[in-house]
């Protein structure tokens, strides 16, 4: 793959996963008890261990998206061409 095609697929890649990100993190900010019950269904533990999970979930999906797509798109637009 040459570098265009490589800036190209980042790019792609940091929509898509900052828009699950943005909608993720709307969805639990504004309906969190919805989003609680529906899980609940399938993993009953208590709320307080659930906002510690789901908080450290959206803690390293933001890690790995900075880490896996916009480092590499920016690495890739400094080096040039």
């Amino acid at each position: 793959m040459d570098q265009i095609k490589l800036k190209k697929f980042f790019l792609w890649c940091i929509v898509i996963n900052g828009s699950i990100f943005l909608f993720w993190s709307f969805f639990l900010l504004f309906t969190p008890d919805l989003v609680y019950r529906i899980q609940y269904q399938f993993f009953p533990i208590p709320r307080e261990t659930y906002n510690v999970v789901i908080y450290a979930f959206l803690g390293l999906f933001k890690i790995l998206f900075l880490i896996f797509n916009v480092v590499p798109y920016i690495s890739l637009k400094l080096s040039g061409r």
